[in-house]
């Protein structure tokens, strides 16, 4: 009796640690690196679950408790911005981060049920439909409800085996893969005596080894290399935008750090200056905008932007010789943070986050134009969206040779959630063949290689200017041409591919 529930309970136990091993993979917590094998082993564990005799029922409560402890173990520092920087009541707050992930991890519980209703014969066709189904419920995560694709399963493979395919497929692309790998790793105690399992699983790895070989011809250096100093304020949250202690400390610093500058471009991070351009003291940014008029250097501030009457903006400031002043509004808000949902004016009443109801800029926005280099200004979490980012390259000569990243996740405390964030940095550098030069205020400021090697960074944590080169690339990665046009609309087919082919199936139940 007692050995019989052990057995039943066995799945479920699975499912859970499995889905907090995927949580660690996108970001270890004792070290902050990512670990790709991780992510395919625990995905394997939950496909290994639900292939077992069960009901529909029994497979989607699997499937969502795995994804639910996913995504709770990969975003819950939520919690610290809600409860400890907003306000909000700490059991309403962690309820409001289960609710998020319970709710997101429905898309893959649908989709590991819609894939044991399928029941599709053979390793082949199992293992490629539910590749597709996870690639839909990513896209779904990703797209639907403003999206929050944060975790998703491929950026645990930014320094994998899987990696040199970002250029051609991107993270979605990488995820799907991944996820067909782990479906294959599952049947291995079955099929482990099985010649035909062992020649497919031998061909697939001469395959990948032979497409590593490819040469890219993406790969073009984009003028000399670009001297940068990137600013980390490292003010406390909880002074940030107080009068009397974070602003008057912020002003102080990074004007001081502006304009000590000897470097080409000088980076301060989102929102550094904390006050509207008229709530700054008298001349403090005519200043500014004087100092970088003339000589040989340039800078990119992070601001708000606005006014009542017009609405406010996340924004990006340029100013450099001879030229009026840049603008870049950020498109991509936060719910909650930057924008608040129909219906939600109640939860957001409960917190106490300034600046919380932002207009949208457009997507593919122009680029800061600087001594022979494009750079394209993102903020914050706005770098998730590679699909956004990627209208950049519509035109090739407009093209960006550099992306900017400027963030304040601050929010969120000494967390993973620095480490996740520069990782998810690194797959946008693979994905497009650019560097990316990061200004936080709390961290990963950093300057990362078109190959998305970390070549200079300053510690988490500390006030500081962190001065490098970075060298712009040209050309365009076939992910870039594809997304640039069609946007995820291939994966998008290839995912919803299963359901398609069922639709005949549905209807016969449908006129029964």
């Amino acid at each position: 009796m007692i050995g019989a529930a052990r057995s039943a309970a066995l799945p479920w136990v699975l499912a859970a640690v499995a889905g907090l091993a995927q949580a660690i993979s996108i970001a270890t917590p004792w070290s902050g690196q990512p670990l790709w094998w991780l992510q395919v082993a625990s995905l394997a564990v939950l496909a290994g679950c639900i292939a077992r005799p069960a009901s529909l029922r029994s497979v989607f409560l699997q499937a969502w408790l795995f994804a639910t402890a996913w995504l709770t173990g990969t975003f819950w520092w939520l919690f610290i911005s809600m409860h400890t920087y907003g306000g909000l009541p700490a059991p309403l707050a962690a309820f409001a981060v289960l609710a998020l992930a319970a709710f997101l991890g429905s898309y893959y519980a649908a989709a590991a049920a819609f894939w044991r209703w399928l029941a599709p014969r053979g390793p082949l066709i199992a293992t490629v439909s539910f590749a597709a189904l996870w690639l839909l419920a990513e896209l779904l995560r990703g797209r639907w409800f403003t999206g929050f694709p944060w975790g998703a399963g491929g950026y645990a493979h930014v320094d994998g085996p899987l990696a040199f395919l970002a250029p051609w497929i991107g993270v979605y692309g990488i995820g799907a893969l991944a996820a067909a790998i782990a479906v294959a790793l599952s049947w291995l105690p079955q099929a482990w005596r099985s010649r035909r399992y062992w020649a497919a699983a031998g061909a697939s790895v001469l395959l990948l080894a032979a497409c590593t070989q490819v040469a890219p011809s993406h790969d073009q250096a984009a003028g000399a290399p670009l001297s940068v100093t990137l600013l980390q304020g490292n003010i406390p949250q909880d002074e940030k935008f107080e009068g009397r202690t974070g602003v008057p400390v912020a002003l102080a610093w990074y004007a001081e750090q502006l304009q000590a500058s000897r470097s080409s471009l000088v980076v301060a991070p989102e929102t550094a200056l904390p006050l509207l351009p008229q709530q700054l003291p008298e001349g403090y940014l005519q200043g500014l905008a004087e100092h970088f008029s003339r000589g040989d250097r340039a800078a990119l501030i992070g601001m708000p932007l606005g006014s009542l009457e017009q609405g406010y903006t996340n924004s990006v400031v340029g100013l450099k010789p001879g030229a009026d002043a840049y603008r870049f509004d950020k498109h991509h808000l936060v719910p909650f943070g930057e924008f608040i949902p129909p219906l939600f004016r109640w939860f957001t009443d409960l917190m106490n986050i300034p600046l919380g109801d932002f207009n949208r800029g457009s997507v593919g926005q122009p680029s800061f134009e600087w001594q022979g280099q494009r750079l394209a200004p993102n903020v914050c979490y706005e770098d998730l969206f590679g699909e956004e980012l990627a209208a950049r390259f519509a035109d090739p000569v407009r093209a960006p040779t550099v992306f900017v990243n400027v963030s304040n996740i601050g929010w969120f405390g000494d967390t993973v959630a620095i480490d996740q964030h520069l990782h998810i940095s690194r797959m946008r550098a693979l994905e497009f063949a650019r560097p990316v030069i990061r200004a936080t205020n709390t961290g990963a400021t950093a300057i990362i290689d078109h190959r998305a090697r970390v070549t200079h960074s300053l510690p988490p944590h500390t006030r500081g200017a962190l001065t490098g080169e970075v060298a712009g690339r040209s050309g365009t990665t076939p992910f870039a041409w594809w997304a640039s046009r069609l946007g995820l609309l291939p994966l998008w087919l290839l995912g919803l591919a299963p359901v398609l082919g069922a639709l005949p199936r549905l209807r016969r139940r449908a006129g029964t």
